[in-house]
């Protein structure tokens, strides 16, 4: 369930309210395509939609996991994740007047060796390599 706050809602009419609109419409559209049929079997628990400071949202399901937001140009931001497939795309949709709305596929990647990645660009203090040797022979859990 999403809230509104009328001190960081957008005023009425504006491009944004155009953009979030355009977002929420392809995340409505999605849900609705994949919704279960009676043909399925029992339907997978409800969802909540989870407000995300200001102007984003996350929803998922048993397959997807949808978050849009805002990006830096204010134009609004759909982040689509297939935990099934993995695969991750992301659309950006801009409001305005006609010739500058739409809807556009900014990127779209299978993500299955990525996640499967010990470390990629890692900044931290101790490398996952570098813990392994460090933990190896404990027993699982064990907290030393």
């Amino acid at each position: 369930m999403t809230t509104s706050h009328p001190d960081t809602a957008p005023a009425p009419g504006s491009a944004r309210n155009g953009m979030l609109l355009v977002a929420g419409s392809l995340l409505a559209l999605f849900g609705l395509a994949n919704e279960p049929s009676a043909q399925d079997g029992p339907a997978a628990p409800q969802t909540e939609v989870l407000p995300i400071g200001g102007y984003a949202t996350a929803d998922s399901n048993n397959r997807m996991i949808a978050v849009t937001g805002i990006d830096i140009t204010g134009a609004s931001i759909l982040y689509l994740v297939d935990t099934q497939n993995p695969h991750i795309a992301v659309y950006q949709a801009s409001g305005g007047s006609g010739s500058t709305q739409g809807v556009k596929l900014v990127g779209a990647r299978r993500i299955d060796l990525d996640l499967m990645l010990d470390g990629f660009n890692d900044k931290s203090e101790y490398k996952y390599k570098d813990l392994e040797k460090q933990f190896e022979g404990l027993p699982a859990g064990d907290p030393r």
